[in-house]
């Protein structure tokens, strides 16, 4: 089966990510997978929520798209008075993602918020913004560190995130937006540099699939982000 940019069913969009690209953030990444693009800022204050524990920090994110982003212009989630349902699903999605890469403890009391920007949509918005996110967060925590705020580096490991789906019961690596729109199954994950799962989201779009269906995708995935955290690596220089 040809895939509409002629990669290989097992083969990655092109990934690039700038650093620096805010001014003002602690810590800022701009993803490009393909043809999505995704601007993440990291962003550190000196308070937490009220339910983390003495002494140890806390990360969050924020997700929305462009009203532009997409085909057809979108309405922004502040003239709807309230998140999408689906904002709120994915932010929460790269929240728990970057969490898993933090040791609260050596973070202390403070809050790393990482904003994800959707600035055009192809297909793994949530996927690039785990990965773009992690990189700006990377920033902000070295940040920390070179400023002597905290005793030793907060990042404990990488984390990015890829998808993989079933077209034509094929499956395939990091569907873009005409692959995604007709995938009978559409699966995110989100991995450390372990090789451990930190989410799996899968979903039957047009049939159900098994679970061999589901260990291919992960496979695939696993390869993806394999390739992601080689990029990360190479840019944070660790």
């Amino acid at each position: 089966m040809i895939r509409a940019d002629g990669r290989k069913y097992d083969e990655s969009r092109p990934v690039e990510i700038t650093t620096g690209f805010i001014k003002f953030a602690e810590g800022s990444a701009l993803i490009r997978c393909g043809d999505t693009v995704v601007l993440c800022n990291a962003s550190v204050e000196d308070r937490v929520p009220p339910h983390v524990r003495p002494g140890c920090g806390w990360v969050t994110a924020e997700y929305s798209m462009l009203p532009r982003a997409n085909r057809e212009r979108s309405r922004r989630d502040v003239d709807k008075l309230k998140l999408s349902g689906r904002s709120a699903e994915i932010q929460r999605l790269i929240g728990r993602s970057l969490r898993a890469a933090v040791d609260m403890a050596a973070l202390g009391p403070r809050t790393i918020t990482v904003d994800c920007d959707v600035l055009q949509g192809d297909g793994g918005t949530r996927t690039a913004s785990v990965t773009g996110g992690f990189v700006a967060l990377a920033l902000a925590c070295r940040g920390l560190l070179e400023q002597g705020l905290v005793k030793a580096m907060p990042i404990r490991h990488y984390v990015a995130g890829i998808s993989a789906g079933i077209m034509d019961n094929v499956p395939m690596l990091d569907l873009q937006y005409s692959e995604d729109s007709r995938a009978m199954v559409d699966l995110n994950c989100v991995m450390d540099d372990q090789g451990r799962l930190i989410e799996i989201q899968g979903t039957g779009e047009e049939r159900p699939f098994t679970l061999d269906e589901q260990r291919q995708l992960v496979e695939l995935c696993e390869k993806g982000i394999r390739q992601l955290q080689a990029v990360q690596k190479e840019i944070l220089g660790v």
